[in-house]
Protein backbone atom coordinates (compact mmCIF):
# COMPACT_ATOMS: atom_id res chain seq x y z
CA UNK A 1 0.00 0.00 0.00
CA UNK A 2 1.29 3.50 -0.84
CA UNK A 3 2.31 5.83 1.93
CA UNK A 4 0.43 9.07 2.53
CA UNK A 5 2.05 12.25 1.26
CA UNK A 6 3.07 14.93 3.76
CA UNK A 7 3.85 18.59 3.14
CA UNK A 8 6.10 20.65 5.41
CA UNK A 9 5.24 24.25 6.07
CA UNK A 10 7.62 25.17 8.89
CA UNK A 11 5.65 23.35 11.55
CA UNK A 12 4.37 19.82 12.08
CA UNK A 13 3.91 17.93 8.81
CA UNK A 14 0.45 18.44 7.23
CA UNK A 15 -1.03 15.29 5.74
CA UNK A 16 -2.67 15.71 2.34
CA UNK A 17 -6.10 14.11 2.18
CA UNK A 18 -8.91 13.69 -0.32
CA UNK A 19 -12.18 15.26 0.79
CA UNK A 20 -15.32 13.18 1.19
CA UNK A 21 -17.23 12.88 -2.08
CA UNK A 22 -20.35 11.30 -3.57
CA UNK A 23 -20.07 9.84 -7.07
CA UNK A 24 -23.74 9.03 -7.51
CA UNK A 25 -23.42 5.49 -6.16
CA UNK A 26 -21.13 5.57 -3.12
CA UNK A 27 -20.13 8.12 -0.47
CA UNK A 28 -16.33 8.03 -0.24
CA UNK A 29 -14.96 9.21 3.15
CA UNK A 30 -12.00 11.59 3.72
CA UNK A 31 -8.86 9.58 2.91
CA UNK A 32 -5.11 10.24 3.24
CA UNK A 33 -3.29 10.70 -0.08
CA UNK A 34 -1.93 7.56 -1.67
CA UNK A 35 -4.52 5.23 -0.13
CA UNK A 36 -6.98 2.92 -1.87
CA UNK A 37 -10.41 2.96 -0.21
CA UNK A 38 -12.59 -0.15 -0.10
CA UNK A 39 -16.34 0.42 0.29
CA UNK A 40 -19.23 -2.04 0.17
CA UNK A 41 -21.10 -2.14 -3.12
CA UNK A 42 -24.39 -0.25 -3.36
CA UNK A 43 -27.39 -2.35 -2.23
CA UNK A 44 -29.67 -1.48 -5.14
CA UNK A 45 -29.69 0.17 -8.57
CA UNK A 46 -32.82 0.63 -10.74
CA UNK A 47 -34.74 -1.69 -8.44
CA UNK A 48 -32.20 -4.52 -8.82
CA UNK A 49 -30.43 -5.69 -5.62
CA UNK A 50 -26.62 -5.92 -5.67
CA UNK A 51 -24.20 -8.03 -3.65
CA UNK A 52 -23.05 -5.80 -0.76
CA UNK A 53 -20.51 -8.38 0.41
CA UNK A 54 -18.28 -7.30 -2.49
CA UNK A 55 -16.31 -4.05 -2.47
CA UNK A 56 -15.81 -1.11 -4.79
CA UNK A 57 -12.45 0.70 -4.67
CA UNK A 58 -11.24 4.21 -5.37
CA UNK A 59 -7.75 5.69 -5.24
CA UNK A 60 -6.91 8.90 -3.38
CA UNK A 61 -4.00 10.21 -5.46
CA UNK A 62 -0.78 11.65 -4.04
CA UNK A 63 -1.87 15.21 -4.85
CA UNK A 64 -4.96 14.90 -2.65
CA UNK A 65 -7.50 14.43 -5.44
CA UNK A 66 -9.62 11.40 -6.14
CA UNK A 67 -9.04 9.24 -9.20
CA UNK A 68 -11.56 10.05 -11.95
CA UNK A 69 -13.23 6.64 -11.76
CA UNK A 70 -13.97 4.19 -9.01
CA UNK A 71 -13.69 0.47 -9.66
CA UNK A 72 -17.14 -1.12 -9.54
CA UNK A 73 -16.15 -4.21 -11.49
CA UNK A 74 -16.79 -6.48 -8.50
CA UNK A 75 -20.32 -5.11 -7.89
CA UNK A 76 -22.70 -7.62 -9.37
CA UNK A 77 -26.46 -8.21 -9.12
CA UNK A 78 -27.55 -10.67 -6.47
CA UNK A 79 -27.81 -14.27 -7.65
CA UNK A 80 -31.48 -15.29 -7.71
CA UNK A 81 -30.58 -18.68 -6.25
CA UNK A 82 -28.75 -17.34 -3.21
CA UNK A 83 -29.45 -15.16 -0.22
CA UNK A 84 -26.96 -12.36 0.23
CA UNK A 85 -26.70 -9.81 3.00
CA UNK A 86 -30.04 -10.77 4.50
CA UNK A 87 -32.01 -10.35 1.25
CA UNK A 88 -34.02 -13.51 0.72
CA UNK A 89 -35.02 -14.96 -2.64
CA UNK A 90 -38.60 -14.17 -1.67
CA UNK A 91 -37.81 -10.47 -1.26
CA UNK A 92 -35.78 -10.37 -4.48
CA UNK A 93 -38.72 -11.81 -6.40
CA UNK A 94 -41.04 -9.13 -5.01
CA UNK A 95 -38.63 -6.39 -6.12
CA UNK A 96 -38.49 -7.87 -9.62
CA UNK A 97 -42.28 -8.16 -9.71
CA UNK A 98 -42.65 -4.50 -8.70
CA UNK A 99 -40.20 -3.47 -11.43
CA UNK A 100 -42.14 -5.54 -13.98
CA UNK A 101 -45.38 -3.94 -12.78
CA UNK A 102 -43.88 -0.49 -13.35
CA UNK A 103 -42.74 -1.42 -16.86
CA UNK A 104 -46.17 -2.79 -17.77
CA UNK A 105 -48.00 0.15 -16.18
CA UNK A 106 -45.91 2.80 -17.92
CA UNK A 107 -46.25 0.98 -21.27
CA UNK A 108 -50.05 0.69 -21.01
CA UNK A 109 -50.30 4.30 -19.82
CA UNK A 110 -48.16 5.53 -22.70
CA UNK A 111 -50.35 3.72 -25.23
CA UNK A 112 -53.57 5.12 -23.72
CA UNK A 113 -52.10 8.61 -23.42
CA UNK A 114 -50.98 8.74 -27.06
CA UNK A 115 -54.46 7.63 -28.16
CA UNK A 116 -56.10 10.23 -25.89
CA UNK A 117 -53.75 12.94 -27.20
CA UNK A 118 -54.69 12.04 -30.79
CA UNK A 119 -58.39 12.29 -29.94
CA UNK A 120 -57.97 15.74 -28.38
CA UNK A 121 -56.01 16.85 -31.46
CA UNK A 122 -58.50 15.39 -33.95
CA UNK A 123 -61.77 16.55 -32.35
CA UNK A 124 -61.58 20.29 -32.89
CA UNK A 125 -65.26 20.69 -32.00
CA UNK A 126 -64.55 20.03 -28.32
CA UNK A 127 -61.87 22.70 -28.01
CA UNK A 128 -62.41 24.78 -24.88
CA UNK A 129 -60.28 25.88 -21.94
CA UNK A 130 -61.18 22.83 -19.86
CA UNK A 131 -60.39 20.28 -22.57
CA UNK A 132 -57.27 22.16 -23.66
CA UNK A 133 -56.00 21.91 -20.10
CA UNK A 134 -56.72 18.16 -20.17
CA UNK A 135 -54.87 17.98 -23.49
CA UNK A 136 -51.75 19.62 -22.05
CA UNK A 137 -51.86 17.38 -18.99
CA UNK A 138 -51.98 14.31 -21.25
CA UNK A 139 -48.98 15.69 -23.17
CA UNK A 140 -46.95 16.01 -19.95
CA UNK A 141 -47.81 12.43 -19.02
CA UNK A 142 -46.58 11.27 -22.44
CA UNK A 143 -43.31 13.14 -22.04
CA UNK A 144 -42.88 11.93 -18.48
CA UNK A 145 -43.53 8.27 -19.32
CA UNK A 146 -41.26 8.42 -22.37
CA UNK A 147 -38.43 9.98 -20.39
CA UNK A 148 -38.95 7.33 -17.70
CA UNK A 149 -38.25 4.54 -20.21
CA UNK A 150 -35.23 6.40 -21.62
CA UNK A 151 -33.86 6.93 -18.11
CA UNK A 152 -34.16 3.22 -17.33
CA UNK A 153 -31.98 2.44 -20.35
CA UNK A 154 -29.42 5.23 -19.91
CA UNK A 155 -28.95 5.05 -16.14
CA UNK A 156 -26.41 2.23 -15.99
CA UNK A 157 -23.52 1.73 -13.56
CA UNK A 158 -21.05 2.74 -16.27
CA UNK A 159 -22.94 5.93 -17.16
CA UNK A 160 -23.19 6.99 -13.53
CA UNK A 161 -19.56 6.20 -12.86
CA UNK A 162 -18.27 7.98 -15.97
CA UNK A 163 -20.40 11.13 -15.39
CA UNK A 164 -21.70 10.89 -18.95
CA UNK A 165 -23.16 14.14 -20.31
CA UNK A 166 -26.03 12.31 -22.00
CA UNK A 167 -26.91 10.60 -18.72
CA UNK A 168 -27.08 13.99 -16.97
CA UNK A 169 -29.12 15.43 -19.85
CA UNK A 170 -31.63 12.57 -19.61
CA UNK A 171 -31.93 12.97 -15.82
CA UNK A 172 -32.42 16.73 -16.20
CA UNK A 173 -35.12 16.33 -18.86
CA UNK A 174 -36.85 13.66 -16.77
CA UNK A 175 -36.93 16.05 -13.80
CA UNK A 176 -38.31 18.85 -16.01
CA UNK A 177 -41.06 16.69 -17.51
CA UNK A 178 -41.96 15.42 -14.04
CA UNK A 179 -42.20 19.02 -12.80
CA UNK A 180 -44.36 20.13 -15.74
CA UNK A 181 -46.65 17.16 -15.09
CA UNK A 182 -47.25 18.28 -11.52
CA UNK A 183 -47.60 21.96 -12.48
CA UNK A 184 -50.33 21.01 -14.97
CA UNK A 185 -52.01 19.05 -12.19
CA UNK A 186 -51.98 22.30 -10.24
CA UNK A 187 -53.52 24.08 -13.27
CA UNK A 188 -56.25 21.41 -13.31
CA UNK A 189 -56.92 22.00 -9.64
CA UNK A 190 -56.94 25.77 -10.02
CA UNK A 191 -59.35 25.71 -12.96
CA UNK A 192 -61.60 23.19 -11.22
CA UNK A 193 -61.78 25.35 -8.10
CA UNK A 194 -62.66 28.42 -10.17
CA UNK A 195 -65.35 26.45 -12.03
CA UNK A 196 -66.97 25.17 -8.83
CA UNK A 197 -66.57 28.25 -6.64
CA UNK A 198 -67.27 30.93 -9.26
CA UNK A 199 -68.50 29.44 -12.52
CA UNK A 200 -69.36 32.85 -14.01
CA UNK A 201 -65.69 33.87 -13.89
CA UNK A 202 -64.25 30.56 -15.01
CA UNK A 203 -62.74 32.19 -18.09
CA UNK A 204 -60.93 34.93 -16.19
CA UNK A 205 -57.63 33.39 -17.29
CA UNK A 206 -57.01 32.37 -20.88
CA UNK A 207 -55.08 29.29 -21.90
CA UNK A 208 -51.89 31.32 -22.33
CA UNK A 209 -51.78 32.09 -18.61
CA UNK A 210 -52.25 28.43 -17.73
CA UNK A 211 -49.56 27.46 -20.25
CA UNK A 212 -47.13 29.88 -18.60
CA UNK A 213 -47.77 28.20 -15.27
CA UNK A 214 -47.60 24.63 -16.60
CA UNK A 215 -44.70 24.84 -19.05
CA UNK A 216 -42.63 27.87 -18.02
CA UNK A 217 -42.64 27.95 -14.22
CA UNK A 218 -40.69 24.65 -13.92
CA UNK A 219 -37.87 26.08 -16.09
CA UNK A 220 -36.20 28.36 -13.46
CA UNK A 221 -36.62 25.61 -10.86
CA UNK A 222 -34.77 23.03 -12.97
CA UNK A 223 -32.16 25.61 -14.06
CA UNK A 224 -31.47 26.40 -10.39
CA UNK A 225 -31.14 22.68 -9.65
CA UNK A 226 -28.70 22.21 -12.56
CA UNK A 227 -26.57 25.18 -11.43
CA UNK A 228 -26.37 23.80 -7.89
CA UNK A 229 -25.37 20.39 -9.23
CA UNK A 230 -22.69 21.87 -11.50
CA UNK A 231 -21.25 24.30 -8.95
CA UNK A 232 -21.71 22.45 -5.67
CA UNK A 233 -22.23 18.73 -6.29
CA UNK A 234 -20.88 17.89 -9.74
CA UNK A 235 -20.76 14.15 -9.12
CA UNK A 236 -22.00 11.05 -10.89
CA UNK A 237 -25.04 11.35 -13.10
CA UNK A 238 -26.85 13.77 -10.75
CA UNK A 239 -28.91 10.91 -9.37
CA UNK A 240 -29.40 9.80 -5.81
CA UNK A 241 -31.50 11.33 -3.09
CA UNK A 242 -30.01 14.34 -1.31
CA UNK A 243 -31.24 17.65 0.03
CA UNK A 244 -30.27 19.53 -3.15
CA UNK A 245 -33.06 17.68 -4.95
CA UNK A 246 -35.60 19.53 -2.81
CA UNK A 247 -35.02 22.46 -5.17
CA UNK A 248 -37.54 20.77 -7.47
CA UNK A 249 -39.07 18.29 -5.02
CA UNK A 250 -40.16 21.14 -2.75
CA UNK A 251 -42.47 22.82 -5.32
CA UNK A 252 -43.92 19.41 -6.22
CA UNK A 253 -44.75 18.66 -2.58
CA UNK A 254 -46.29 22.13 -2.25
CA UNK A 255 -48.45 21.53 -5.35
CA UNK A 256 -49.71 18.24 -3.93
CA UNK A 257 -50.63 19.88 -0.64
CA UNK A 258 -52.40 22.76 -2.42
CA UNK A 259 -54.32 20.33 -4.65
CA UNK A 260 -55.27 18.32 -1.57
CA UNK A 261 -56.75 21.48 -0.05
CA UNK A 262 -58.48 22.32 -3.34
CA UNK A 263 -59.99 18.84 -3.48
CA UNK A 264 -61.34 19.15 0.05
CA UNK A 265 -62.86 22.55 -0.68
CA UNK A 266 -64.40 21.36 -3.98
CA UNK A 267 -66.04 18.40 -2.24
CA UNK A 268 -67.28 20.71 0.52
CA UNK A 269 -68.86 23.09 -2.02
CA UNK A 270 -70.49 20.19 -3.89
CA UNK A 271 -71.99 18.84 -0.66
CA UNK A 272 -73.33 22.28 0.28
CA UNK A 273 -74.89 22.76 -3.16
CA UNK A 274 -76.56 19.35 -3.05
CA UNK A 275 -77.88 19.98 0.45
CA UNK A 276 -79.22 23.39 -0.60
CA UNK A 277 -81.85 21.68 -2.79
CA UNK A 278 -83.71 19.29 -0.48
CA UNK A 279 -86.59 19.02 -2.97
CA UNK A 280 -84.27 17.50 -5.53
CA UNK A 281 -84.53 13.68 -5.26
CA UNK A 282 -80.81 13.39 -6.03
CA UNK A 283 -79.87 15.42 -2.95
CA UNK A 284 -80.50 12.35 -0.78
CA UNK A 285 -77.45 10.78 -2.34
CA UNK A 286 -75.14 13.79 -1.89
CA UNK A 287 -72.62 11.81 0.16
CA UNK A 288 -72.32 9.16 -2.56
CA UNK A 289 -71.95 11.82 -5.26
CA UNK A 290 -69.28 13.61 -3.24
CA UNK A 291 -67.41 10.34 -2.71
CA UNK A 292 -67.53 9.57 -6.45
CA UNK A 293 -66.29 13.06 -7.27
CA UNK A 294 -63.41 12.60 -4.84
CA UNK A 295 -62.35 9.28 -6.36
CA UNK A 296 -62.53 10.68 -9.91
CA UNK A 297 -60.43 13.72 -9.02
CA UNK A 298 -57.68 11.81 -7.18
CA UNK A 299 -55.58 10.91 -10.28
CA UNK A 300 -56.28 14.24 -12.00
CA UNK A 301 -54.87 16.26 -9.10
CA UNK A 302 -52.11 13.82 -8.21
CA UNK A 303 -53.51 13.23 -4.72
CA UNK A 304 -52.50 9.56 -4.94
CA UNK A 305 -48.89 10.70 -4.51
CA UNK A 306 -49.76 12.19 -1.11
CA UNK A 307 -50.68 8.70 0.08
CA UNK A 308 -47.11 7.52 -0.56
CA UNK A 309 -45.05 10.49 0.62
CA UNK A 310 -44.09 8.55 3.76
CA UNK A 311 -43.10 4.94 3.31
CA UNK A 312 -42.30 2.17 5.81
CA UNK A 313 -38.76 0.87 6.19
CA UNK A 314 -37.44 -2.65 6.50
CA UNK A 315 -38.58 -5.75 4.64
CA UNK A 316 -41.88 -6.51 6.32
CA UNK A 317 -45.36 -6.92 4.91
CA UNK A 318 -46.13 -3.20 5.16
CA UNK A 319 -43.08 -2.42 3.04
CA UNK A 320 -44.15 -4.93 0.38
CA UNK A 321 -47.69 -3.54 0.29
CA UNK A 322 -46.28 -0.03 -0.08
CA UNK A 323 -43.96 -1.06 -2.95
CA UNK A 324 -46.73 -2.77 -4.92
CA UNK A 325 -49.36 -0.07 -4.41
CA UNK A 326 -46.90 2.74 -5.11
CA UNK A 327 -45.65 1.02 -8.28
CA UNK A 328 -49.22 0.42 -9.44
CA UNK A 329 -50.62 3.92 -8.87
CA UNK A 330 -47.58 5.78 -10.20
CA UNK A 331 -47.22 3.70 -13.38
CA UNK A 332 -50.96 3.46 -14.19
CA UNK A 333 -51.86 7.07 -13.39
CA UNK A 334 -51.67 8.01 -17.07
CA UNK A 335 -54.12 5.21 -17.83
CA UNK A 336 -56.56 6.46 -15.19
CA UNK A 337 -56.39 10.03 -16.53
CA UNK A 338 -56.93 8.84 -20.12
CA UNK A 339 -59.93 6.68 -19.24
CA UNK A 340 -61.67 9.13 -16.90
CA UNK A 341 -61.12 12.37 -18.80
CA UNK A 342 -61.03 11.16 -22.40
CA UNK A 343 -62.38 7.69 -23.16
CA UNK A 344 -65.40 7.92 -20.83
CA UNK A 345 -65.91 11.66 -21.35
CA UNK A 346 -69.46 12.08 -22.69
CA UNK A 347 -68.52 15.18 -24.68
CA UNK A 348 -65.66 13.37 -26.45
CA UNK A 349 -67.73 10.24 -27.06
CA UNK A 350 -70.55 12.29 -28.61
CA UNK A 351 -68.05 14.14 -30.79
CA UNK A 352 -66.62 10.82 -32.00
CA UNK A 353 -70.13 9.53 -32.78
CA UNK A 354 -70.90 12.70 -34.75
CA UNK A 355 -67.68 12.27 -36.72
CA UNK A 356 -68.49 8.64 -37.52
CA UNK A 357 -72.06 9.53 -38.49
CA UNK A 358 -70.87 12.40 -40.70
CA UNK A 359 -68.31 10.14 -42.36
CA UNK A 360 -70.97 7.52 -43.13
CA UNK A 361 -73.32 10.15 -44.55
CA UNK A 362 -70.59 11.42 -46.86
CA UNK A 363 -69.85 7.90 -48.03
CA UNK A 364 -73.54 7.29 -48.80
CA UNK A 365 -73.78 10.58 -50.70
CA UNK A 366 -70.68 9.68 -52.67
CA UNK A 367 -72.16 6.28 -53.59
Amino acid sequence: MLLGLTVKYGGPPLRVTCNSTWDGLTCWPPTPAGRVVHMSCFPELRGIPYDTTENATKLCQLNGTWARKADYSHCRPVDKNSSVDGISRHWEQHLENAKLLQDIGHAISLFCLVFAFALFAYLKSIRCTRNNIHWNLVATFILRNTSWFITQEVLTVEAVRDKSWYCRAVVTLNNYFTSTNFFWMFVEGLYLHIMVADAFNSERFNLGVYAMVGWCMPVPIIVAWVLVKVLVQDEGCWVGSNYYDYIFHGPIILILLVNFIILGNVVRILVLKLRANPENPESAHYSIKAAKATVVLLPLLGITYVLFMVHPSGQGTSRLVFIYFNSFFQSFQGTFVSIIYCFTNAEIRNAVKRRIHLSRCRQQDFV
